[in-house]
C-alpha cells in the first residue's frame, strides 16, 4: 500500500508526557497526512494510548507541540479539540450502557463540516448493518464487537476529518477484527485521515500506509507499512513478545 501524497493534517513534535513524576513519552514526533492511515505500533505499555490521550487532551503534555488542521491544540480541553473535527475512539469503548444504540449515536452528533463527509443514521447503518437491526437495544446488552462498531459509529456522528483509533481490535475475535479492518478501509475511502494505535500487526498491515513503532515512550521506527512487513529484524526487536 503506497502512502498518498497529502499535506500533514495532524503533527506531533517533541511531545513529553508524564504521569506524576514518571515520564511516559519522551520527544515523540509523528505526523498523519491527509487521507492516509498511520499505524502507531508497540508492545503493551510502550506508550501508544498515552500518545493518543495526549493528542485528544485527556493527558496534558509537559513539552512539545501538537498541531491539527493548522491549529495548535496542546492545552485545549478534549471537547474543544473534538469540535475542531478530531474524533476519538477510546480503547475501552465507553458507550452509554443504559442508552439504546440510537441514543448513543445522538450523543455524538455535531454540526456538518465543510471539509468532512457528513454522517447520519442511514449512512452509518449502511456501514454497520448489524447496528441497523438493533437501534432500540441497550448498549449494555451488546457484544464486544457490536459495542466497538457502535463506538466508531458514535464518533462518526461528530463528522470528523480525522480519527484516533485506540486499540480497536483489543479483545475481539479474529472474524470481528476483519470487520474492523474493512471499516477502516471504508472510512479511508471516504477521505478520512486515521491514526491507528495497535498491537495487532496483521490488522495494521491490512489497512495502514505508514507505521511508527514506539518503545518505552520513544519513536524507534518510522517508514512505509510495506517495508515494516518485510523487516523481520525490526519486528522482532520491538513488536514480538
Amino acid at each position: 500500500m503506497t502512502a498518498p501524497a497529502g499535506a500533514p493534517v495532524l503533527g506531533l513534535t517533541g511531545i513529553d508526557t508524564f504521569y506524576g513524576r514518571a515520564q511516559i513519552l519522551s520527544g515523540v514526533s509523528l505526523e498523519v497526512r491527509r487521507g492516509e492511515v498511520v499505524a502507531l505500533l508497540g508492545r503493551n505499555g510502550a506508550g501508544k494510548s498515552t500518545t493518543i490521550k495526549s493528542i485528544i487532551g485527556l493527558v496534558r503534555p509537559a513539552g512539545g507541540e501538537i498541531s491539527f488542521e493548522g491549529n495548535a491544540i496542546q492545552g485545549l480541553e478534549p471537547f474543544q479539540i473534538s469540535r475542531l473535527g478530531l474524533g476519538y475512539v477510546p480503547e475501552d469503548r465507553r458507550i452509554f450502557t443504559g442508552l439504546t444504540v440510537a441514543e448513543n449515536l445522538e450523543v455524538g452528533r455535531q454540526p456538518r463540516r465543510a471539509n468532512a463527509p457528513e454522517w447520519n443514521h442511514e449512512k452509518l447503518f449502511a456501514l454497520f448493518p448489524n447496528l441497523a437491526a438493533m437501534t432500540g437495544r441497550l448498549g449494555g446488552l451488546m457484544s464486544g464487537g457490536e459495542q466497538q462498531m457502535l463506538t466508531i459509529a458514535r464518533t462518526l456522528m461528530g463528522n470528523p476529518t480525522t480519527i484516533l483509533l485506540d486499540e480497536p481490535s483489543e479483545g475481539l475475535a479474529p472474524v470481528i477484527v476483519e470487520q474492523v479492518a474493512k471499516t477502516i478501509l471504508d472510512l479511508k475511502a471516504q477521505g478520512l485521515s486515521i491514526l491507528l494505535s495497535e498491537q495487532n500487526l496483521h490488522l495494521s498491515t491490512l489497512v495502514s500506509d505508514r507505521a511508527y513503532i514506539i518503545e518505552k515512550g520513544s519513536i524507534r521506527y518510522e517508514g512505509p507499512m510495506a517495508d515494516l512487513a518485510e523487516n523481520e529484524e525490526v519486528r522482532g526487536a520491538y513488536l514480538m513478545v
